[in-house]
């Protein structure tokens, strides 16, 4: 993505925010990918709550209930910094995963309020085969700061 690309999404990214808050942001973001959920998680100690979730095939009702860590993909958001998997079936390093079944893509960035913490995931997924074009990862790590103001 060009400089000037890059200056425009933004400006998109920003008024969506403005219009309609975070669900209209991960609904700006969830058009500029393959997949279907794109959603913000909140890291709990061992524990991840879903704080927002955008379908692109209709609004669902989101559990706010925290959900175990090692159940999710976002567990592995954060240390080496974003994940990505584009088949969770032919993806060795989730062989034992407890979700590989049911989500096959996974693209999950953490969210900080500063550095060396992590206050939680961006991320976009499927229980079909997707994967996220190169040139979007720079772009979701720079929305990721506008995003933090709007969360708790």
């Amino acid at each position: 993505m060009n400089e000037r690309a890059a200056t425009i999404s933004n400006q998109k990214f920003e008024e969506a925010m403005e219009r309609g808050g975070v669900y209209a942001a991960l609904a700006f973001l969830n058009g500029r990918s393959p997949y279907r959920y794109t959603a913000i998680y909140r890291f709990e100690g061992e524990m991840v709550r879903n704080l927002y979730l955008f379908d692109r095939l209709g609004t669902v009702a989101s559990d706010p209930s925290p959900v175990p860590m090692g159940d999710t993909f976002c567990q592995f958001v954060g240390a080496p910094g974003n994940f990505s998997t584009s088949n969770s079936l032919e993806d060795s390093r989730l062989d034992e995963h407890p979700k590989r079944d049911v989500l096959q893509s996974y693209f999950g960035l953490p969210l900080s309020r500063k550095p060396g913490t992590i206050f939680g995931s961006l991320c976009h997924f499927d229980a079909l085969p997707q994967s996220i074009a190169d040139d979007e990862i720079p772009f979701l790590e720079s929305v990721t700061p506008e995003l933090m103001k709007h969360l708790e």
